[in-house]
């Protein structure tokens, strides 16, 4: 069966997922983060692409973005894994594929998953046991979301502001909810969204989202179709 081309849909916030060839490393030290925040920074610009949150870790990284049109996503997904990928093997030496296939995408609805999607990737070294609170891990954007320190990557979802009148409240806010963390339905449901490509959120959402693409936005049924009996 042919493989349904990545859903992108201008303005619609989008679950981002690229994973390591074979869940190698894919960055090593800090420089290596630090390119890749540098790449994402210059070509999420210059696609006119907003990066709401990400979080970058030793063999895969996530982003929550919005784009202004129906290829910016791409676009600067193909630059920054090209780019990348020219730097990572000219200076660790070494050669071939770095990335396990094309990047995964899918799209959220805003008002019901916004909120959630951010803390699944806030809270990602923590299930990763790489840290013991989000806040103690340097490659995401959760200190940026608690006023830990400003990260010029980031631009905040409008639905963000709702969370509290001032920048102290909000910040707040956030950092209970990431505190009380996601359920496993919520974490699996996230999860399988974004690595089967089919949009998360209510039938009226996924309807109005299949007006503005030709890709198929819902599974079909399992089994064949059944025929038509023959009059006698």
């Amino acid at each position: 069966m042919a493989r349904l081309p990545r859903l992108a849909v201008a303005g619609h916030v989008h679950h981002v997922l690229q994973r390591g060839n074979n869940r190698q490393p894919i960055f090593i030290d800090a420089e290596d983060y630090q390119r890749m925040l540098s790449l994402l920074a210059e070509h999420a610009a210059r696609e006119k692409v907003a990066i709401h949150a990400y979080v970058l870790m030793g063999t895969e990284f996530h982003l929550l973005a919005t784009p202004e049109s129906d290829n910016g996503l791409s676009t600067m997904m193909q630059s920054v894994g090209r780019r990348y990928v020219q730097y990572f093997n000219k200076r660790h030496q070494r050669s071939g594929t770095l990335w396990e296939g094309r990047y995964r995408a899918t799209l959220l609805q805003p008002e019901r998953w916004l909120i959630n999607s951010k803390i699944f990737i806030d809270l990602n070294p923590v299930r990763g046991g790489l840290v013991t609170r989000a806040l103690d891990y340097r490659w995401s954007s959760h200190g940026h979301y608690v006023g830990h320190h400003v990260d010029k990557l980031v631009t905040p979802h409008a639905l963000y502001w709702g969370l509290g009148n001032t920048p102290f409240a909000r910040e707040a806010r956030y950092a209970e909810l990431v505190s009380l963390g996601l359920n496993t339905q919520q974490h699996t449901e996230l999860m399988e969204s974004v690595l089967k490509g089919w949009p998360l959120g209510d039938a009226k959402f996924v309807e109005g989202v299949q007006k503005q693409t030709l890709r198929r936005v819902v599974r079909r049924r399992a089994g064949r179709p059944q025929s038509k009996q023959l009059s006698s």
